[in-house]
């Protein structure tokens, strides 16, 4: 489990330095075009580019934030219960959260496969869509893994 871990651990952080990446790149986009805008030359296809990167931002930044447990959580509740249903009920929500990532992830590869066969590109700046949506994938994925990794030390309530 802890190779496994740590493989999940390694991709987690590949894919977050990929999401600065295209936050960075987001930011200075959309600096760029409104300074642009004001001489009258916008960027042409900045929707387009925003969306994607914002996509791209979100998506692979998610498991290893998860991984580091950086979300907020709000738990009082769980504290008020005994120790067994608490630690059941955590159990029970990363197994149904792990199985509804692994869905996302199967719809995304088969969205993903329809708009490769499809040809499908942004309008403006004629970009395939299926990269991002693979990518997207890989994420839930990894999202999932992560999720099911944390059943360890939450059987031994340290979560």
């Amino acid at each position: 489990m802890a190779q496994i871990l740590a493989l999940v651990g390694w991709i987690s952080n590949g894919m977050h330095a990929i999401a600065g990446a295209s936050l960075v790149f987001l930011m200075g986009l959309t600096l760029l075009d409104v300074l642009l805008r004001w001489y009258g030359a916008p960027i042409a296809g900045t929707y387009e580019l925003v969306g994607l990167a914002g996509g791209i931002a979100i998506g692979l930044a998610m498991p290893v934030t998860s991984l580091k447990r950086a979300h907020v959580f709000v738990d009082t509740f769980l504290w008020l219960m005994p120790r067994k249903a608490r630690v059941c009920i955590r159990i029970t929500t990363r197994i149904v959260s792990a199985l509804l990532f692994a869905v996302l992830a199967w719809n995304l590869v088969d969205f993903g496969l329809d708009l490769r066969a499809s040809g499908e590109v942004t309008p403006t700046l004629e970009i395939k869509f299926y990269p991002v949506v693979f990518g997207l994938a890989a994420a839930s994925v990894l999202q999932a893994l992560v999720l099911l990794a944390h059943i360890d030390t939450v059987r031994r309530d340290r979560l």
